[in-house]
């Protein structure tokens, strides 16, 4: 058996730094040094797949074929890995807190437009509708609009599918498994169909101006566990395009890990009893 390839022979310290300022430019995405041996092997998987022998084969066919190539790759270099109900003490913020405040400046048939970035497969914005028909009694009050985007595409057609392992389910109540999902297969289960359907999942590079444009006049965003991928000037950039994408009043959700008083003064801290919360000034 032959011994496997070298990293360093195959993408020299060079090329890593080349491509990383590259993917950065591109999605806002930032990869250090320690990352290395995870960027490379996959950039390795790629180069083996489009047939390039070296490196900068690669990286030339990247540049040529931004579109195509550049999303296989995101989709490969993206983590996505979640389940339902993950910080669950946030969906409860939300039912207990934040949508109190949020139906103050509404009438009832309103609508409330959430926007769930990154959605993963689809756990988080399922979680999303789960929660608020078992727990929010005033959920067939107002007309709900429940966004999910993500980067990466292979994702999003999981979370359109809306079919999971067991193990993505493992912090469901069973009853609450069995009202809401069917087993499709051995250990996998679809999510039903109305709640498919009550979700639009959109591709979105949170990072590029031109693709959140249209992203405005939410009540509510869960942004959660993303902006620890950003460098701090993507972080800053994030923070104000979900600023803009909120109407005035509206609220942001971070990861239980990040810090929105650490990236950027336009949003006001706010201290609920089941978690904080980030809140657009009410006045802009």
């Amino acid at each position: 058996m032959n011994d496997p390839v070298p990293v360093d022979s195959v993408i020299t310290l060079q090329g890593f730094r080349k491509f990383r300022d590259f993917f950065y430019a591109r999605t806002g995405i930032h990869f250090d040094e320690k990352k290395r041996y995870f960027v490379d092997k996959r950039l390795m998987e790629r180069m083996s797949a489009t047939g390039c022998e070296t490196f900068n084969d690669y990286f030339s066919l990247l540049r040529m074929n931004t579109e195509g190539e550049l999303q296989a790759l995101v989709n490969i270099m993206t983590t996505n890995e979640t389940y339902f109900f993950r910080e669950e003490y946030q969906f409860k913020c939300l039912v207990d807190s934040i949508l109190p405040e949020v139906i103050r400046q509404k009438q009832p048939g309103d609508t409330i437009r959430i926007w769930s970035i990154p959605s993963s497969s689809g756990e988080e914005p399922y979680s999303l509708c789960i929660f608020l028909l078992e727990h929010w009694d005033k959920v067939d009050d107002y007309d709900i609009e429940l966004y999910a985007s993500d980067i990466d595409t292979d994702v999003l057609k999981l979370a359109q599918q809306g079919i999971y392992q067991k193990r993505a389910l493992q912090y469901l109540p069973p009853a609450t498994v069995e009202k809401y999902f069917t087993e499709v297969s051995s250990g996998n289960y679809q999510i039903m169909t109305t709640l498919r359907e009550s979700v639009s999942f959109t591709r979105v590079n949170l990072t590029d101006a031109a693709q959140t444009r249209s992203y405005r006049n939410f009540d509510i965003i869960f942004c959660r566990n993303l902006l620890i991928y950003f460098d701090d000037m993507s972080r800053r950039e994030a923070a104000e395009t979900l600023y803009e994408a909120l109407v005035p009043g509206g609220f942001v959700c971070l990861g239980h890990s990040e810090s929105m008083s650490r990236i950027s003064p336009l949003f006001t801290s706010r201290k609920f009893p089941d978690g904080i919360i980030y809140q657009k000034p009410k006045t802009t």
